[in-house]
């Protein structure tokens, strides 16, 4: 059972290159949706990632509970897509409705804290083919405002902690896949 980490900058071609991974298998795709349409910007984002999906693949919606999902639906027959980490954890930032004008990692959500420790526990036991894509939210100015800046820090944390765990890591720029780690795929 493969590990494959895709990250890449918004509109970076991370999406599309996991999907032909995934497709490339030949094997039944689970696609988890973490998405959530808030907006209509939103809504726009995900109908256009759902009309490139073929109809065969299989698209489960989880805005929070991921490491379930990725234990529910993964086996040997399987690849599950999992798009996007970032997105979950923006969810699992907000999860309890509250607004943090000042924040520190130990003022996140309780959920987050338990959501992805069950991701990692999960990923250290396979049960099938897995593709996450993710942003590198990272490679820019430092944000403004203590919650952009604690966002920024989770991400490039998980991201870590995935690509440690991984066989696979791919970094997308300009719709172009840079292998970190593992062979090209």
């Amino acid at each position: 059972m493969t590990i494959t980490l895709v990250l890449g900058g918004a509109r970076s071609g991370k999406s599309r290159h996991a999907e032909s991974v995934a497709a490339k298998t030949g094997k039944e795709v689970v696609y988890i949706a973490t998405a959530q349409a808030g907006d209509e910007e939103m809504r726009a984002r995900i109908l256009l990632h759902r009309r490139r999906r073929p109809d065969a693949w299989i698209t489960v919606e989880t805005p929070l509970a991921l490491a379930d999902a990725i234990q529910k639906w993964s086996s040997p027959t399987r690849v599950v897509l999992v798009d996007c980490l970032t997105v979950w954890l923006s969810n699992l930032l907000f999860s309890d409705g509250r607004v943090y004008p000042e924040i520190g990692t130990l003022d996140l959500p309780l959920r987050l804290h338990a959501e992805r420790a069950a991701l990692l526990e999960v990923l250290s036991h396979p049960q099938g083919d897995l593709i996450m894509v993710a942003n590198e939210v990272g490679l820019s100015i430092v944000p403004m405002g203590a919650i952009s800046r604690a966002f920024v820090d989770q991400a490039g944390w998980l991201n870590q902690e995935i690509a440690a765990r991984c066989d696979h890591a791919v970094l997308t720029v300009a719709g172009l896949p840079l292998v970190l780690k593992g062979a090209a795929c």
